[in-house]
């Protein structure tokens, strides 16, 4: 059995950025880089903890409108409905940083 791999501080803050900057899926991040899924899901809750106690949206869609139930291929719904998601994303994040405090 070989030696468990070491990451750097730099690259578990970078890993992290794909999922939480970019929104690339973990499963998806974890594969290209070749680091298990659960150590990336461990460096996530690390890196992100908050003592402002981060809270969560959960916005829930009918499938059938964005993907074929049959075959789970997008259909013609799926590019609107992400363009749409991301500005929704874009003003939920200007309006959460507006209300953080200013540090320094």
């Amino acid at each position: 059995m070989g030696a468990r791999r070491q990451f750097s501080r730099e690259f578990k803050i970078e890993t992290v950025k794909l999922v939480i900057e970019r929104g690339v899926a973990v499963a998806q991040v974890a594969r290209d880089l070749d680091v298990h899924e659960t150590r990336l899901r461990v460096w996530l809750r690390e890196l992100t903890a908050d003592p402002l106690q981060r809270h969560s949206m959960q916005i829930e869609i009918n499938r059938p409108l964005y993907m074929d139930e049959a075959t789970r291929e997008p259909n013609a719904g799926f590019e609107p409905l992400r363009q749409n998601l991301q500005k929704v994303m874009a003003v939920v994040s200007d309006y959460v940083r507006q209300q953080l405090p200013v540090r320094g």
